[in-house]
């Protein structure tokens, strides 16, 4: 089974995609580490790397083209990633389509208790990210982020705890935990 998680930063995704893989026993994607490896090769923060990627759309196509040929090459995976829903959908790949979500403060101090950042610092770092990112995502392909429609679950995580999440999506998964 295809599964895609999806949400914005600090929502639980990574964490998600690595207790869902184990207890399907799926190997599991997360392209969020692709661009943290590109943004440390370059010696660039990910706010950078963005700025750069909002001017040359190579990074975001090499990213999700990969996107592309892995889900492709197997019918049986998990890949985290913040287009991987639509890309699927847009080029007829079949897959089980999850959105993870939480409210600004609960992500913004995720990000930071994750980063060893302060809230502030979180907040502004996590803010301009997703600003260049929806931009991006819009500018080249026409994708809306806030579209959730593509969507076959859509989790808030604000109130639940990792087993929690898992739960709630191995019951829309029809799969007993």
């Amino acid at each position: 089974m295809r599964i895609t998680i999806s949400g914005p930063p600090g929502s639980g995704k990574t964490t998600a995609c690595s207790k869902l893989s184990e207890k399907l026993g799926l190997e599991a994607v997360v392209f969020g580490k692709i661009f943290r490896q590109l943004a440390a090769e370059k010696n660039l923060t990910l706010g950078e790397l963005g700025a750069i990627a909002e001017q040359d759309p190579s990074i975001d196509k090499m990213i999700d083209s990969r996107i592309l040929e892995i889900a492709r090459a197997n019918e049986d995976i998990i890949l985290e990633s913040r287009l991987s829903a639509y890309m699927l959908s847009r080029n007829g790949i079949p897959a089980f389509k999850i959105y993870l979500d939480a409210s600004p403060d609960v992500r913004m101090a995720r990000v930071g208790l994750r980063e060893g950042e302060t809230f502030e610092e979180a907040h502004a770092k996590t803010v301009d990210r997703q600003r260049s990112e929806a931009k991006r995502y819009m500018m080249y392909y026409g994708i809306d982020i806030e579209d959730r429609s593509v969507y076959d679950l859509v989790v808030n995580t604000d109130e639940l705890d990792p087993d929690q999440v898992l739960e709630t999506i191995l019951e829309a998964l029809g799969v007993e935990s």
